[in-house]
C-alpha cells in the first residue's frame, strides 16, 4: 500500500484512515469505528468478540480485513486491523448502533469528496480549512498549518528522490530535525504538550509551527546545496537545518523572555468526576 495516512472526522471522532493509491480506495481502523459506533468502553474486547463470531460463521468481511501499521495511542505506528468501504459497510451491519446509517452516509460522503480531490487538487485543502475551522482554530493559526504543511511536503519529495523509501527512515529523519531545533524529540514534545495518538503539529502554537518550518525549509536547501543521498547524508542536513532554526529560537527567547516550545494544546478541557453525596 502506498502511504496516504490521514485522519478523517465523524461527528468530531477521529478515525484513522489510509488512501491506497495503487488500488484507489479508502481503508479505515476498525476498532476506530467499533468504538463509535458501539460506544463500548473496552472498543478492543468488543471488537475481538465480533471477530470470532464473523469467523465461527465463515463471514467474506472477516477473510477480507487486512493489517496495517497506523499512530497509535503512544504516538508510535503499530498495526492494527483496517477495512475498506466495502467491508466496514458488512461489519457495520453485525454492530447494532442508532449511529449505523448516518456512518453508512458518512463513508459516501468521504468517497465521494476522494473523487473530487483527485480532479480537482484544490477540494483537499479547502476541506482541511474547513476541519480546522470546526475545531475552532483561527485563521491565523490555519495559515500557518498549511504553509507548515507544503514546508514539509517539498521536504519529503527531497527524501523520496534522495533515495528515503522506508517510513522508520522518514521518521528518524523528522525526529532529528525536531530535536535538534526544540531539545526535545517528538515523543517527548508530545508528552509535554499531553498528547497520545494526536497529531502533534496540529497542536502547535503558531510560533512552533513556524520554528518546524524554518527548521525543515533549512534542511531542504542544505541538503539541495549538499546534494544529499541516502539516509546517512540527509541526517547530518536535518542536524543541520535544526540548528538553524535552533540558533533563532534560542535568539528570539533571549529577546523576550518566553520559551517558544510550549505544553499549550488545543485538547478539550478534562471533564470534572461527578462527586458522589
Amino acid at each position: 500500500m502506498e502511504n496516504s495516512t490521514s485522519i478523517k472526522l465523524f461527528e468530531n471522532k477521529k478515525i484513522r484512515s489510509h488512501w491506497d493509491e495503487a488500488e484507489e480506495k479508502w481503508y479505515f481502523s476498525v476498532i476506530d469505528v467499533v468504538e463509535i459506533l458501539s460506544e463500548s468502553s473496552i472498543p478492543k474486547r468488543y471488537w475481538s468478540d465480533l471477530k470470532k463470531k464473523m469467523s465461527n460463521e465463515g463471514s467474506q468481511a472477516y477473510e477480507k480485513i487486512v493489517r496495517l501499521k497506523m499512530i497509535a495511542e503512544d504516538g508510535r505506528n503499530r498495526e492494527t486491523d483496517v477495512a475498506d468501504t466495502e467491508t466496514l459497510l458488512r461489519i457495520i451491519q453485525s454492530i447494532p448502533s442508532p449511529k449505523a446509517e448516518p456512518f453508512k452516509q458518512w463513508l459516501a460522503k468521504v468517497g465521494y469528496e476522494r473523487m473530487q480531490e483527485l480532479s480537482d487538487p484544490s477540494q483537499s485543502l479547502d476541506r482541511a480549512r474547513e476541519n480546522w475551522q470546526r475545531l475552532g482554530r483561527s485563521e491565523k493559526w490555519i495559515q500557518q498549518r498549511m504553509t507548515g504543511q507544503e514546508t514539509r511536503n517539498k521536504l519529503t519529495d527531497y527524501w523520496k528522490d534522495a533515495g528515503i523509501k522506508k517510513q522508520d527512515d522518514f521518521a528518524l529523519l523528522t525526529n532529528i530535525i525536531h530535536q535538534e531545533w526544540t531539545d526535545l524529540t517528538v515523543k517527548q514534545h508530545k508528552e509535554l504538550k499531553g498528547l497520545k495518538s494526536q497529531n502533534l503539529r496540529d497542536h502547535m502554537s503558531e510560533a512552533e509551527l513556524i520554528f518546524t518550518a524554518l527548521a525543515e525549509l533549512s534542511t531542504r536547501q542544505i541538503a539541495e546545496t549538499d546534494e544529499a543521498k541516502g539516509l546517512r547524508e540527509n541526517a547530518k542536513a536535518s542536524k543541520k537545518g535544526g540548528a538553524v532554526a535552533k540558533n533563532a529560537r534560542k535568539e528570539l527567547e533571549s529577546k523576550t523572555g518566553k520559551s517558544v516550545v510550549t505544553g499549550e494544546n488545543f485538547l478539550p478541557p478534562a471533564k470534572e468526576k461527578k462527586k458522589l453525596n
